[in-house]
């Protein structure tokens, strides 16, 4: 590749079969939406501009994909008449215009420079991406010459005689444009078709007509694949989760069950990191060299320091920063809050609007009680602190270094460095009450 790049992502569709308020692009593969993937994939392209079609009333779609300007399809006449909703935009560029697919998020950078580099080597007028299903029926055939293997056209399955049938190389839908003639080239495909829509694949008719050389090369079945269903969404899925877990393993990652490991399409794993079965990673996780995460943990928008053990069971939320070599156990969650460097907090424990000192230990069922019912205030454990078990502390309050809370305590006010602070009621023990309740308890009820 080396002309000037413009992508035209068409995401106009309606999506019926989805049974959904959302458009059909906005719903996610790895924690990120369709379209996004598809602009993040023309990104790395490294294309100089980027043009989303959208349909009307699709306002949640038109923020979600800025500052990528959008340009509206209001009547739905096809994929040509799709493309040229961006006319103005498209009217005087250079090089290459690829077209895609919002509701197709699974091709590679590698495959369309494949695409984009091949269109560039003939300078042909068009250069399409095609595939070989174990079933060709209902896709529409690419023929191209034997010899020269240039493409000659594009076939609707229901209008090929028997042997364009016998085709099973078939059209994926996207497309790369010679910039220059792109224009004349959709303008001139007409609607002459029982659904009375202008198709983008009668622009290699059209080019060829005018004596244009067009041409095909080839991809795996798997990344064609287009999400028109909650099922397809799920085999979309499947296939984006595959390809992550084998990246986190070939970075230096030990998936111990990969198949039970869920990641996103943002989440970064370091060197020698092991994660154990059914691990969950939303979006925004950064996960240093040497962490191990347990089984059974979930993590979102948090970042884990080198060398900490997280889980099993534990829950990581968004502001989540776990320090080096820090331990958050079993049925503990975080909650926008700091763990320093080497702190503990073993289990059975919610740290919510937070700091937790370096080396500090925070003891089982202790609770940061940070909600009034109205806002949300901060605790802050100093270095070193301990917090015995049990404990409740009712923000907004201060832990300092060094600090002792006896277990079972609820504190309310500021606790000085170094101090032993605990609320405790006083002991109250009555020697035999037990047994004379329970022998007035049989006499009234006549049970045992």
């Amino acid at each position: 590749m080396s002309l000037e790049l413009s992508v035209v992502v068409l995401a106009a569709g309606m999506g019926t079969r989805m049974k959904s308020a959302l458009p059909k692009v906005m719903h996610k593969v790895a924690g990120k939406t369709m379209v996004n993937h598809v602009i993040d994939t023309a990104a790395k392209l490294d294309a100089d501009k980027t043009m989303i079609v959208v349909g009307p009333d699709m306002p949640k779609l038109v923020a979600t994909v800025a500052p990528h300007p959008t340009f509206e399809q209001t009547d739905r006449l096809g994929t040509a008449h799709a493309v040229l909703a961006a006319k103005d935009a498209l009217a005087g560029l250079s090089g290459n215009v690829l077209v895609l697919y919002a509701d197709s998020p699974l091709f590679t950078v590698e495959t369309l420079e494949r695409l984009v580099s091949a269109r560039e080597a003939g300078d042909h007028a068009v250069a399409v991406l095609g595939f070989r299903p174990d079933d060709p029926a209902g896709y529409g055939r690419l023929v191209t010459d034997v010899t020269s293997g240039e493409l000659l056209a594009i076939v609707e399955d229901k209008e090929c005689d028997a042997t364009q049938r016998a085709i099973n190389f078939c059209n994926s839908g996207v497309m790369c444009f010679r910039a220059e003639d792109m224009l004349a080239t959709l303008e001139a495909i007409d609607n002459a078709n029982a659904k009375g829509e202008f198709y983008l694949t009668d622009a290699v008719a059209v080019a060829r007509a005018k004596g244009h050389s067009c041409v095909a090369i080839e991809v795996d079945e798997e990344e064609t694949l287009g999400v028109n269903s909650r099922a397809q969404l799920a085999v979309a899925e499947a296939i984006m989760q595959d390809r992550l877990r084998k990246a986190a393993m070939e970075g230096g990652a030990t998936l111990i069950d990969p198949a039970s490991v869920f990641l996103c399409a943002d989440t970064k794993i370091g060197r020698d990191v092991i994660v154990e079965p059914n691990v969950v990673f939303g979006p925004g996780v950064t996960v240093g060299d040497n962490v191990v995460i347990k089984a059974f943990s979930h993590l979102e928008s948090c970042n884990v320091g080198e060398a900490a053990d997280i889980g099993p069971y534990a829950r990581l939320r968004p502001g989540a920063e776990i320090g080096a070599g820090a331990k958050v156990g079993n049925f503990v969650e975080i909650k926008k809050a700091v763990v320093e460097d080497g702190a503990k907090v073993n289990h059975l424990s919610y740290i919510g609007d937070a700091r937790v000192g370096a080396k500090a230990n925070i003891g089982a069922g202790t609770i940061t009680c940070n909600y009034d019912g109205y806002r949300k205030q901060h605790t802050d454990i100093g270095a070193g602190a301990f917090i015995g078990s049990n404990s409740a502390l009712v923000a907004p309050v201060e832990i300092g270094d060094g600090a002792i809370v006896g277990a079972g305590s609820t504190i309310t006010g500021k606790v000085e460095a170094d101090a032993l602070t605990l609320t405790r009621a006083e002991r109250i023990e009555k020697a035999g009450w037990a047994a004379k309740f329970r022998e007035k308890m049989r006499a009234l009820t006549g049970k045992n």
